[in-house]
């Protein structure tokens, strides 16, 4: 488990570029919780990421509904709540709320209160939802744990890369049992590979033979002229540093659930190589023209090979406290 990599003095230059000195600087602020929230709690974050490439949504929504085209919270209340109304559901680290809002839309809910201790993104997404009259939406900004829930109240809790970030996972999740229906499903969309993304050297070695398929043109890093040629995925110091709380305890995640909960249905996503392999390149893939959509489908096929010998880095789930009838 490095220290320090190549990678970090390259990333922190980056950062320097996209988000300016400021944000650096409130890296080496004492206190873990507002290192926690430089990183999210802000409304002009420009980055490239990888999750924002539209043919990555649809390769998610495939593994997880079949169908390219079909979102998983318009899958999920067809399959489980398709006859259902007034339906309750409580989001943990809702952040900008964009899949809370997508359940809002179907008319199924009385009440969809989004918790999170970032306020700027929050607001955000209650803006949105007010403009879209989502009266059923709520939004509280605290830490979970401070905050006291009924028990028995919800039909659906949800964690959209979210529960990677907290680090006593299984009290959380006794916690959630508490407040779940008899009848209720916990949701998962999440980040369950290795803590602190410490990578093992052969994912390493893997994700920079999927990075090698990427022609030059396309690897600039976002803001800068770099040319991303290598990666050596990120050491513990800038981890901590950057968030305390990323990829905590993520290993123990999948384990856990199974240990509170009874597994209904779970989708490997991957992410393995893509994560890193397109970090910070990402915005060249938003928009394609023929030559990227042949370079992303020989990224998704090298990845694809990866997962037969690999556990998946990335899951969606859906369990629930007992025996379905």
């Amino acid at each position: 488990m490095p220290l320090i990599t190549s990678d970090d003095i390259i990333e922190t230059y980056s950062k320097l570029k996209q988000r300016g000195l400021s944000f650096i600087i409130s890296k080496f602020n004492f206190n873990s919780r507002s290192r926690t929230l430089s990183a999210f709690d802000h409304n002009d974050i420009e980055a490239s990421n990888w999750w924002n490439i539209p043919s990555i949504k649809q390769r998610w929504n495939e593994k997880i509904s079949g169908d390219k085209n079909v979102i998983y919270e318009n899958y999920v209340l067809d399959k489980y709540y398709p006859a259902s109304n007034n339906l309750k559901m409580l989001s943990i680290g809702a952040g900008i709320c964009s899949h809370e809002i997508n359940f809002a839309k179907s008319g199924k809910f009385s009440k969809i209160l989004c918790v999170d201790i970032a306020e700027t993104l929050l607001d955000q997404a209650e803006i949105k939802a007010r403009r879209e009259n989502l009266i059923c939406m709520e939004f509280l900004v605290t830490d979970i744990f401070k905050q006291a829930q009924s028990k028995d109240e919800y039909d659906i809790v949800l964690f959209h890369m979210s529960l990677h970030h907290f680090k006593n996972i299984q009290y959380l999740l006794l916690k959630v049992k508490e407040w779940m229906k008899s009848s209720g499903h916990l949701i998962i969309n999440e980040y369950v590979g290795p803590n602190r993304l410490q990578y093992p050297q052969a994912q390493i070695n893997s994700i920079n033979k999927l990075l090698s398929l990427i022609p030059n043109e396309w690897r600039s890093r976002f803001k800068t002229t770099i040319l991303k040629k290598k990666v050596s995925g990120p050491g513990k110091i800038r981890m901590i540093l950057a968030d305390p709380s990323e990829c905590v305890n993520s290993k123990s995640i999948l384990h856990l659930i199974h240990q509170e909960f009874v597994t209904i249905e779970e989708k490997p996503l991957g992410g393995n190589l893509l994560v890193l392999g397109l970090k910070d390149i990402a915005h060249h893939f938003y928009e394609l023209n023929e030559d990227k959509w042949k370079v992303l489908q020989e990224l998704f096929v090298t990845e694809d090979a990866y997962l037969q010998e690999h556990d998946s880095d990335y899951f969606f789930g859906i369990y629930s406290k007992e025996l379905p009838e």
